[in-house]
C-alpha cells in the first residue's frame, strides 16, 4: 500500500471540465451529495475545493454555504488551502469534499483539519475514485495521457472509511455510482434494473463512491465512587445459646 503523503503535489483541477467525462462525474456526485445533504442541520457548511464549490446542494438545510478553494475561481468565497482551514474549532456543521482527497498532497492533514473544525455531531460528505474499477485500471493504461485524472490518487472507499473511523466518525451510508470507464468522454447508460443489480452485487467495481459520515463524540459523565469504609474489627455475633446447661458442681440428680 502506498503512503498517503506524496512528496510532489498532484495536479489540481480548477473545474470538472478538466477531467474526462467531468460533467457526467459532477452530475452523479451532485445527485448523491444533494440527497445526503438533507440530513445536515446547523449554521455553516463548507464546500472544500474547486470541485466541491461547483456542487449544488439545494436540499441542504444549512443556508450559509462557504465555497473555499486553494485558487481563485468564480465561486470562491474563501481563498485558502484545504490543509490549513481558517475556522475556529467546533464551528462548522458540515463539509463537502468532492474528490478533494484524490488531488491532495497530504490527505491525513486535510482530514485532521476538517476534524478540528467540525462540530461534535457534524457531517462529512466525501466522494472519491475507486482504484478497483475500470477507471482505476485505465489510470495505468496509455489512455488519454496528460489529463488530471491520471494524476489522481484513487484511494479505496475502505481505506478512507478507516481514516474516518480512527478520527471518531460513524459511517452512515456509502453509495457506488458510475459503472463505466471515465477516461472515455462518451458514457453509456445502463437500464435502471441493471444499474440496481450491479450496485447491489458488484459495488466494488464502481468508478466513484460517495460516503456520508457523522462525527460521534461520547460525553464523559463523572461517576462518584460508592465509598464505604469497612471496620477493621468486627464484633463476633452473640446469638449462640447453650441449651440444657448444668450448673457447675451439680449433676442435676435428687439423690
Amino acid at each position: 500500500m502506498r503512503l498517503a503523503y506524496r512528496s510532489k503535489p498532484p495536479g489540481y483541477p480548477e473545474s470538472w471540465t478538466q477531467l474526462p467525462a467531468g460533467e457526467a462525474i459532477k452530475d452523479a456526485v451532485q445527485t448523491v451529495s444533494n440527497s445526503f445533504s438533507a440530513r445536515i442541520f446547523g449554521y455553516h457548511l463548507v464546500k472544500l475545493g474547486t470541485l466541491s464549490s461547483d456542487i449544488a446542494l439545494s436540499k441542504c438545510n444549512v443556508k450559509h454555504q462557504i465555497r473555499q478553494t486553494p485558487v481563485q475561481v468564480d465561486a470562491t468565497s474563501v481563498l485558502s488551502l484545504s490543509t490549513e482551514l481558517p475556522y475556529v474549532e467546533n464551528s462548522i456543521d458540515g463539509f463537502l469534499l468532492a474528490n478533494e482527497l484524490d488531488f491532495c498532497q497530504d490527505p491525513h492533514q486535510l482530514l485532521r483539519e476538517v476534524d478540528r473544525c467540525i462540530t461534535q455531531d457534524g457531517y462529512i460528505i466525501l466522494s472519491g475514485f475507486n482504484p478497483y474499477s475500470l477507471t482505476g485500471i485505465g489510470k495505468y493504461l496509455p489512455l488519454k495521457r496528460g489529463n488530471l485524472l491520471h494524476d489522481a490518487r484513487f484511494f479505496s472507499s475502505g481505506r478512507v472509511k478507516d481514516w474516518l473511523q480512527l478520527l471518531g466518525y460513524e459511517i452512515i451510508e456509502t453509495r457506488h455510482i458510475l459503472f463505466s470507464m471515465l477516461f472515455i468522454k462518451k458514457q453509456f447508460s445502463l437500464p435502471t434494473s441493471w444499474h440496481n443489480r450491479i450496485t447491489r452485487y458488484f459495488p466494488w467495481c464502481s468508478s466513484v463512491y460517495v460516503i456520508l459520515a457523522r462525527k460521534r463524540v461520547i460525553p464523559m459523565t463523572t461517576i462518584k465512587p460508592a465509598w464505604k469504609l469497612k471496620p477493621r474489627f468486627s464484633a463476633v455475633g452473640a446469638s449462640m445459646r447453650v441449651q440444657n446447661a448444668t450448673p457447675a458442681g451439680r449433676d442435676g440428680s435428687r439423690g
